[in-house]
């Protein structure tokens, strides 16, 4: 059983979607009881051969994900070579709300990505259509929380780092990037570094 729920959790990570539990429990086939010592086991399995850690992302739906657990290059975002691309993006984009205090509207993102030429309306040739691939992909993967603000016409929305972005990177990770792009000391902007240090 150990083996499949592996096996299973895989399978799933690849999409990037949160895995619930009650799908770990049909998997197991067990008892709540011996279904928590397969799920430690098959934690601990993750961890030494794949350098995967499940982690609980929400106590009240009981949904997990799987994240890296290698050590990050500095300012840099782990990912596999062929979503290196997407996630240099996601990078850019976590590094553009925390600068601006944790939280932007789309509107401000999008004309922020304008200006690297990433147009939300028009298919990209590396990141297809940028305004699913956040709004969607990157939401559904828990990269990205993005809410709808009330009483807007037409709807805007909000967006915010998501829970899978704080476990897999860090703000001082981010600010460290934002400081190598413009040839700064992270310590320039004196709130984000206060921020990222006392997260740290």
């Amino acid at each position: 059983q150990v083996s499949e729920l592996v096996q299973f959790l895989l399978v799933k990570d690849q999409k990037k979607i949160p895995i619930r539990r009650a799908d770990m429990l049909k998997t197991v086939g067990q008892k709540y009881k011996n279904y928590t010592e397969i799920v430690n086991r098959a934690g601990k399995t993750l961890q030494e051969v794949f350098g995967l850690q499940l982690m609980e992302i929400d106590t009240k739906l009981h949904t997990y994900i799987l994240i890296d657990n290698l050590p990050r290059a500095e300012g840099e975002y782990l990912c596999k070579d062929k979503e290196k691309e997407k996630m240099g993006l996601l990078l850019v984009v976590l590094s553009f709300i925390f600068m601006k205090g944790n939280s932007v509207k789309d509107s401000a993102l999008w004309e922020f990505l304008r200006l690297l030429r990433v147009h939300p309306g028009k298919p990209h040739k590396v990141f297809g259509d940028v305004r699913k691939l956040l709004m969607d992909e990157f939401a559904r993967q828990k990269y990205l929380d993005v809410t709808p603000i009330p009483l807007t016409d037409p709807p805007e929305f909000k967006f915010q780092w998501g829970p899978r972005a704080e476990k897999e990177t860090s703000k001082k990770d981010v600010l460290k990037f934002v400081a190598k792009i413009q040839g700064k000391d992270p310590t320039f902007w004196v709130s984000q570094n206060k921020e990222a240090e006392a997260e740290a």
